[in-house]
């Protein structure tokens, strides 16, 4: 009973007496509905590479048994012809896959409601039964249509105009419900519109949203003030309607000219789009911001697609195209993730060129620069050996999960502004940093592979002196001031009780590995943070009101007022990838002990000094401790995950912000490996 009421459904004799043009709207919308999912029923096989789509196919049949069976092909001009007349297209053509408002949380909000609500056949506009009707998998067959094919559907489907009468008793039967609604001054008169006149309404539609976004002060005030002496936006609503004119007043030759002065215009507008990514170091971006430009771009290209069908005298295949590019926007229409994934790359992009900046200033290219940044590295292991004391002190308050960790957060923070501050350096930051300065150099079409290459072993070459400078001064100091508390108070300032803790959490067969992945995705999570609060100081322009709020400058005075906002724009992301770092790291294990997920962390210079003060604690046989030895590769562990997991996820974002695809990333590992494998010193010692 089952089969036969499946095979039923998917018979085309049956579905095409079915189709009663005298029907109620919804039960018309849902016939059409019934229609186009026949022509995507296909019984389950795997298709011939290059063999014509089976809905192809199934549309080729329909069109054969319309030619052979006249009632069929009437009954089916009619319930079209009265679908025309009944239907608001233009919304289709200028709203379809576009917001309201160009806003990216409204366009979230409303693809969120249209995944959870259902929607209905019972409407009239044809933007709104347009996913009712197709499927993004329909995109395929559509394009594959021939030109035979296309003008056969075309006479089938084309709206009539108002000189072309219907055929059949059923056609009959719709024009008499036409004229008689015409004739009723209370009712709604149907008739078929002239198409041409749609899609010049919804070039009107679109132009003005162009106009309105174009004009809007989040984008004008980034586009180049060049390219906007024209006042192109302002001409598109004057340019619409004379083209609107011209088209309805049939005038050809008026109409190709408006046409042509339109496009040049909206190119000029695209131009002027374009040009708001070369003002965003200036004015900062936002997700509204990339989302605006993306839709400006979008309405100008859907209005150059009505334009061809308005200019073509037969738009068979113009209507087709538009019809595929309506069809492939349902995808990018329902899709959240599709949507998110497409606004926060662009802006990851402008992040990491920002990182890439503050990046600079880690990478040692020169003898020089190597004994720098060494010499930096050790004045940040000094100051981290001041930290470590501080992390026992906390330890030994006895204070809650939260507050102990908080407290710990607080020293780490306050060590790393301090660093900071003094020029100097803490290893593990760099690679976060340094990534998307290497990736500027795959900036557009100036790809360059050896100077990427180069960037990668000045990269390992400098995180070598970093953490070989962090350690050089972090274990001696440590096990100095153990020394002198030994020779002052006659006992360490860690006591073997922590000596022994600190040996059973930083050994390698224990979780250290782990925590120290964890420990690079906080390192890589700070540097993101510094990217985006620098967008956020920029975009708000903070340093401009630091510098001329009058109050602020009553205050402070002008040229202090000035420095500080010098200063303040300078040092904005360090201090903010330094205060969350140190944040995330004391308060992580807190958090992760409520939730009880069993999780910590490993920095490997503030791993080295804890081992260094267990050291001073438990004197020379600490060194015949097998436990001692195991911590001690815990540690070479740790700053090999910290560093290789914060470069790994600093790198992977700058690519794909990059526009980089997976091929071209694979031959960019091969290269590394090449120069590896021919210049393996380059990675310790720097060339002369």
């Amino acid at each position: 009973m089952g089969a036969a009421q499946s095979t039923s459904a998917w018979d085309l004799t049956a579905l095409l007496n079915a189709a009663d043009a005298r029907a109620p709207l919804a039960e018309r919308h849902l016939w059409l509905a019934r229609l186009l999912e026949w022509l995507r029923h296909d019984p389950p096989r795997r298709p011939a590479e290059g063999a014509t789509p089976a809905p192809l196919l199934r549309l080729r049949h329909l069109l054969n048994v319309l030619d052979q069976h006249p009632p069929h092909r009437q009954a089916l001009q009619a319930l079209v012809q009265r679908f025309w007349s009944e239907i608001d297209a233009a919304a289709l053509f200028a709203e379809f896959a576009f917001p309201q408002r160009v806003h990216l949380a409204g366009e979230l909000v409303r693809r969120l409601r249209e995944r959870v609500l259902p929607s209905t056949p019972d409407t009239t506009d044809l933007a709104e039964l347009f996913p009712l009707l197709f499927d993004s998998s329909d995109a395929e067959w559509i394009a594959a249509i021939d030109e035979p094919t296309l003008q056969r559907l075309a006479a089938l489907l084309a709206p009539r105009g108002e000189g072309q009468a219907l055929e059949g008793e059923a056609g009959r039967a719709v024009q008499a419900h036409v004229e008689a609604a015409a004739a009723d001054p209370a009712a709604t008169p149907l008739s078929v519109p002239r198409w041409r006149d749609t899609m010049a309404d919804a070039v009107t539609l679109l132009v003005s949203a162009v106009h309105g976004a174009g004009l809007s002060p989040l984008l004008r005030r980034r586009m180049s003030p060049a390219l906007l002496v024209e006042e192109p936006f302002r001409q598109l609503t004057r340019a619409s309607e004379r083209l609107r004119d011209a088209e309805h007043a049939g005038d050809t030759a008026a109409l190709l000219h408006e046409a042509h002065y339109l496009r040049a215009l909206l190119d000029a507008c695209r131009r002027a789009a374009d040009s708001i990514e070369e003002h965003l170091e200036e004015f900062g971006v936002s997700v509204d911001i990339v989302y605006g430009v993306q839709q400006l771009r979008e309405r100008t290209l859907r209005i150059e697609r009505l334009l061809d069908c308005l200019l073509s005298p037969a738009p068979a295949r113009e209507l087709q195209l538009l019809t595929l590019q309506l069809v492939q926007g349902l995808t990018e229409r329902e899709g959240v993730r599709s949507l998110l994934k497409a606004q926060y790359g662009q802006l990851a992009r402008k992040m990491t060129e920002r990182s890439a900046e503050t990046g600079e200033h880690y990478i040692a290219r020169t003898r020089t620069e190597y004994l720098d940044m060494y010499r930096r590295a050790a004045g940040g292991g000094l100051v981290m050996a001041l930290t470590t004391f501080m992390k026992f002190a906390i330890t030994g308050l006895g204070l809650t999960a939260f507050w102990s960790g908080l407290l710990a957060g607080f020293n780490y923070a306050a060590s790393f502004v301090l660093i900071m501050l003094l020029h100097w350096t803490v290893a593990t930051k760099q690679p976060a940093m340094t990534a998307p300065a290497m990736a500027a150099r795959l900036r557009g079409s100036h790809r360059d592979e050896e100077a990427f290459v180069d960037e990668v072993v000045h990269l390992i070459r400098s995180q070598a002196a970093g953490i070989l400078g962090n350690l050089t001064l972090v274990a001696p100091v440590v096990l100095a001031v153990q020394a002198l508390a030994w020779g002052v108070m006659d006992e360490p300032l860690v006591d073997a009780g922590k000596a022994g803790h600190v040996l059973h959490r930083l050994t390698l067969l224990g979780p250290t590995p782990l925590y120290a992945a964890f420990t690079g995705v906080l390192l890589f999570g700070s540097s993101v943070i510094a990217g985006w609060v620098e967008n956020w100081f920029v975009f708000n322009r903070l340093d401009s009101a630091i510098a001329w709020n009058p109050r602020i400058v009553a205050r402070l005075g002008a040229a202090r007022a000035a420095r500080w906002a010098a200063w303040a724009r300078a040092n904005v992301s360090g201090l903010a990838a330094n205060v969350s770092l140190g944040l995330m790291l004391g308060l992580t294990p807190a958090l992760a002990g409520f939730f009880a997920l069993p999780l910590d962390v490993r920095h490997v210079t503030l791993s080295t000094g804890q081992l260094a003060a267990a050291a001073g604690s438990m004197g020379v046989a600490i060194l015949a401790e097998p436990a001692f030895w195991w911590c001690v590769a815990g540690i070479v562990a740790t700053g090999l995950l910290n560093v290789g997991v914060s470069f790994y996820l600093a790198l992977r974002l700058a690519l794909r912000a990059r526009g980089l695809h997976l091929k071209e990333r694979a031959h960019l590992a091969a290269a590394i490996r090449r120069r590896l494998l021919r210049q393996p010193l380059s990675l310790l010692v720097p060339g002369r």
